[in-house]
């Protein structure tokens, strides 16, 4: 079987737990081949992000040139973008048609409160990106900040229903409101996305998996939705797979000990 082709744009994570990294096991999981364009180099492990540097947006639209003249992409995520610039240059290679099956995880601020997107980055997912993605994948804070709402004020599915809605408005096909943030009901309540287009919405609920291993988890889900585009599931389907896909790599890597602080997923199954 020829595997399908798929492209990664988001920045590198030195801890290998999310980022280009955590993408490059994901599509290994779902069985496709993984290009990639970086968009920032970081310096960060399982206790925070410590420096970052951004790629010019320059060179992040040649990496990809460099891939699609070669490759019959077929779906594409963005991670970390890192600036406004950069933003923009994603958005202008995805309106000459070269970023199918776009899916955006607007990467604003890491697991460790490290802020990973410079002013203007906001305004131009708005209105330069989201018009031209198929999915949007923001977790909580992220979607609050995006419809410019306290994040503290978002207490319920119902909350998280409004807050896709309104980023349906901004012009994407889907949006994903990840809820594993919301506290709500304690350890043992189910975690809820909200998948919202305008054909309804859809909640998805799994368990709760008990574990400080989750660095990574919304690189991976966005990155298990665009393998499964990639396979020609259309984006509900592929994203209930990609939601069982991370509730399993939660699972497999709960008792590991990788480094001090937040570890990452058990992507290729060693835990099972």
């Amino acid at each position: 079987m020829q595997p399908p082709t798929v492209l990664s744009i988001a920045g590198s994570d030195s801890g290998g737990g999310a980022g280009v990294q955590a993408d490059l096991r994901t599509f290994a999981a779902f069985a496709v081949h993984a290009t990639t364009a970086l968009t920032a180099v970081t310096a960060q492990n399982t206790l925070g992000v410590r420096d970052v540097m951004v790629v010019p947006a320059d060179l992040v639209r040649a990496q990809v040139r460099a891939v699609t003249d070669d490759f019959a992409v077929v779906a594409v995520k963005t991670g970390m973008l890192g600036d406004a610039d950069v933003v923009e240059a994603v958005a202008d290679l995805a309106r000459e048609g070269l970023l199918a099956n776009l899916v955006v995880d607007p990467v604003l601020v890491s697991t460790t409160q490290h802020v990973l997107m410079r002013d203007g980055g906001v305004r131009a997912y708005r209105e330069a990106l989201f018009p031209l993605a198929s999915v949007v994948t923001p977790n909580l804070r992220e979607a609050a900040a995006l419809c410019g709402v306290d994040v503290r004020d978002i207490s319920s599915v119902e909350d998280m229903r409004r807050l896709g809605a309104e980023l349906l408005t901004l012009g994407p096909r889907y949006v994903l409101v990840k809820g594993g943030h919301l506290a709500r009901g304690g350890r043992d309540a189910p975690v809820a996305d909200v998948l919202t287009s305008a054909e309804g919405v859809v909640v998805l609920e799994a368990v709760r998996v008990d574990t400080e291993n989750d660095h990574g988890t919304g690189c991976s889900l966005s990155a298990a939705l665009c393998a499964g585009l990639a396979h020609g599931r259309d984006v509900p389907a592929a994203t209930r797979a990609a939601k069982d896909f991370v509730h399993a790599a939660l699972t497999g890597a709960a008792s590991w000990r990788l480094g001090a602080g937040r570890g990452p997923l058990d992507h290729l199954g060693w835990g099972r």
